[in-house]
């Protein structure tokens, strides 16, 4: 097991640095400190290395999406509380993170198909449908649910981009959770009961 995750963890630093294609199975096997017949007993090839990277950082990412559509608390909470675990997933998993926005956003390396967008999917649909139960609930106003998701989504890609791009700017999980809570709150019924009072 300790020689898997060694080939694993020099595969996504060599990835991620020198891209897919640049990357060469030797270059692997010598960063591992194993040889090429061990890589192929693991993995068969480098595209077998590869994949089991991407479908291993998918399958926790997916494990969250699914968790939370069970968990109890209110829908804010339990948006909160997604949006932080995928974050925190994508900060302990940054190098692996780099190599995917890479293969999707940058020209093409070779990397055998991978189908990212499945997933991106799954993560909209997932915040469309706690932002629905919230509405449903009364606890968001009865506004355009694909408006609220897009707002909360695009909340967290932007704290995940500025990791990637400027983490000197310390968008970290504190301040995502501060302008999600922002965001939440003007969707909020709370908010618009609080006005009729004071009318």
């Amino acid at each position: 097991m300790a020689v898997r995750n060694r080939l694993l963890s020099a595969a996504t630093e060599l990835f991620s640095r020198k891209g897919y294609s640049a990357t060469t199975t030797r270059e692997i096997v010598a960063a591992s400190e194993v040889t090429k017949p061990v890589l192929y007993y693991y993995f068969r090839n480098k595209e077998g290395i590869y994949l089991e990277l991407i479908r291993g950082a998918y399958a926790k990412f997916d494990a969250l999406l699914d968790t939370s559509r069970s968990e109890k608390g209110s829908a804010s909470e339990r948006l909160l509380r997604l949006s932080d675990q995928i974050f925190s997933l994508f900060m302990k998993n940054i190098e692996m993170a780099r190599l995917m926005y890479s293969i999707y956003y940058g020209p093409h390396q070779g990397a055998p198909f991978f189908d990212f967008d499945t997933y991106h999917l799954k993560f909209q649909d997932t915040i469309r449908q706690l932002v629905n139960e919230g509405k449903q609930q009364g606890e968001f106003h009865k506004g355009n649910a694909d408006d609220m998701m897009w707002a909360i989504l695009g909340a967290v890609n932007v704290a995940m981009e500025v990791q990637l791009c400027h983490p000197e700017l310390g968008m970290e999980r504190k301040r995502l959770a501060q302008i999600l809570k922002l965001i939440l709150r003007g969707i909020s019924t709370q908010k618009t009961r609080q006005e009729e009072k004071r009318k």
